[in-house]
This record gives structure tokens, C-alpha cells and sequence, in this order.
């Protein structure tokens, strides 16, 4: 590739991508960054020799792809010094819950990929969503493809509304896998394990797990079922866990996640 890329927002995110795309053999000559932070330019340059702006400028001119990696609160304020120098320029955001329809208004362009990513994005094990508008080509897709591969996974969803639901399932998920590697780690203590074979046999399990569920070519119904022996010790733990309707708790608080997200959109997408 031999696009220049620039990254209004210096901090985890953005390195993460800038440092997959160097692994990939991008120069780092090829990126522009736009960090208002100073110890976060530091990191920038000590990590990549990136000399990152404190301020938007002319050098931004000629970027062949924007991406946004700045916080949602300060998304319009940070398009404002950056719109007139990114004419025509391709724009993927990463900040979570901006409305593309905001997104365009305020740069004046169609050419408007929204993503959401997840925190394992930061070690190339993520799994991003991703929406284009209507002036997205099929080549300007194909560069996002490659730039969001570094993160990790992705997939393109059809109504923008539907990354509410990437944002409840996959852009929140990592606190719930977290959430039960508590529980756990707290009931294997309880059971008489130090807390730290507790966690590795948690970690671990759920690694495992992930992973022959996606080797696999059966449902999750049918690996769950092949693992339950009735009146074995899978089977009491499940049946306790039915009892207590957590299937249904779960997905309730994943619509919770869900209508905050909606919510989120709209707060965050006003003028």
C-alpha cells in the first residue's frame, strides 16, 4: 500500500493499527498523526518514530485515508481544523457511538466507514464491525479491510443501526468474558484453589473454548451438549444455571447494552 494514512488521535487504538501496518511493511513515514497530548506524542515517536502534530495543518493535504480515533466527546470539535484539509480523502472512525449521518455532516463527505472494535483490537484479536455510506466504493472498502486487519477479524453489517448490536455483543464482550473469569477465579477459591491456578484454569478454559468453537462447524447447542453428560457434574452446574434463568438475564442485559448504545448515538451525534 502506498497510501498516507492519518490519524486524528494518537493514543491505544491508533498505535495499535499504526503498529500492525508497519509489522504489514508500511513505512513509518507513510502516517500522519494528530495528538494534542504530549506524553502520548512521546510514546508515538519513541515506539515508531512517528513525529506526531499537536494540531491539525497543510501536511494533512493529499492523506488518502482519515482515521478517527479520538474520543466521542470530542469528535465534532477535533473535525472542525481538520475538515478543509482532507477534501476527498476516504474517513474510517473508530469512536464509538458517532452516527455516520454526524460524521458526514461535519466533514462535508459521504465517504464515511464507521467501526466498532473491541479491546482485543490493542493485540490483533479483535473483532470490529463495520458500516460504509453510500459514497464508500468498493476499492475505498477494501482499503479499510486491510487497515482493520491488523486488529484483528471483521465483518460489515447492512443498517448502521445493527452495529447497536455489534457494540452489545462484541465492542462490550470483552467485559463479560472478564465479568465470568471473575466469578470463577472467586469460586474456585472457594472451592480450596489458590486464586492464581483458579484464574489460569479460567483463562485458559475460555481460550480453549473460543477456540474449538471456532474450528468447529457445529452450533454452540451441539458442543455444550457433547460436553453434558445427564447427572454428571456439567449437567448439575447447567441445570443450576436454567434455574436461575441466566440465559435469559444474559440476554437481557445485552439489550440493555444494546439501548445504551442507541442512546449513546444520539447524545453523542448532536450539533
Amino acid at each position: 500500500m502506498s497510501e498516507r494514512i492519518a490519524f486524528i488521535g494518537g493514543g491505544n487504538m491508533a498505535s495499535a493499527i499504526i503498529g500492525g501496518l508497519i509489522k504489514q511493511g508500511r513505512p513509518a513515514s507513510s502516517f500522519e498523526v494528530v495528538e494534542p497530548f504530549a506524553e502520548a506524542r512521546q510514546a508515538l515517536k519513541d515506539k515508531f518514530g512517528i513525529v506526531a502534530h499537536e494540531q491539525a495543518g497543510a501536511f494533512l493535504q493529499g492523506v488518502s485515508l482519515v482515521v478517527w480515533a479520538t474520543k466521542p466527546q470530542t469528535f465534532r470539535e477535533a473535525t472542525q481544523p481538520v475538515r478543509a484539509h482532507v477534501t476527498g480523502a476516504l474517513h474510517l472512525s473508530v469512536a464509538a457511538g458517532i452516527p455516520s449521518s454526524s460524521i458526514a455532516r461535519w466533514l462535508g463527505s459521504e465517504r464515511i466507514v464507521r467501526s466498532m472494535p473491541n479491546t482485543p483490537a490493542l493485540i490483533g484479536l479483535g473483532m470490529t464491525g463495520l458500516y460504509a455510506r453510500g459514497g464508500v466504493t468498493a476499492q475505498d472498502r477494501t482499503l479499510i479491510e486491510s487497515v482493520t486487519a491488523t486488529m484483528g477479524e471483521s465483518l460489515w453489517v447492512e443498517r448502521e443501526e445493527q452495529l447497536d448490536a455489534v457494540t452489545a455483543l462484541s465492542g462490550s464482550g470483552p467485559a463479560y468474558v472478564f465479568y465470568f473469569l471473575e466469578a470463577m477465579t472467586s469460586a474456585g477459591t472457594e472451592m480450596g484453589l489458590p486464586a492464581e491456578q483458579a484464574y489460569k484454569l479460567a483463562v485458559e478454559t475460555f481460550r480453549g473454548a473460543s477456540a474449538l468453537a471456532r474450528a468447529s462447524n457445529e452450533p454452540p447447542e451441539v458442543l455444550r451438549q457433547r460436553v453434558t453428560s445427564k447427572g454428571g457434574t456439567t449437567y448439575a452446574a447447567l441445570t443450576s444455571m436454567d434455574e436461575s434463568q441466566m440465559k435469559a438475564l444474559f440476554g437481557k442485559a445485552l439489550h440493555a447494552a444494546e439501548r445504551r448504545a442507541r442512546e449513546l448515538g444520539i447524545e453523542f451525534g448532536k450539533d
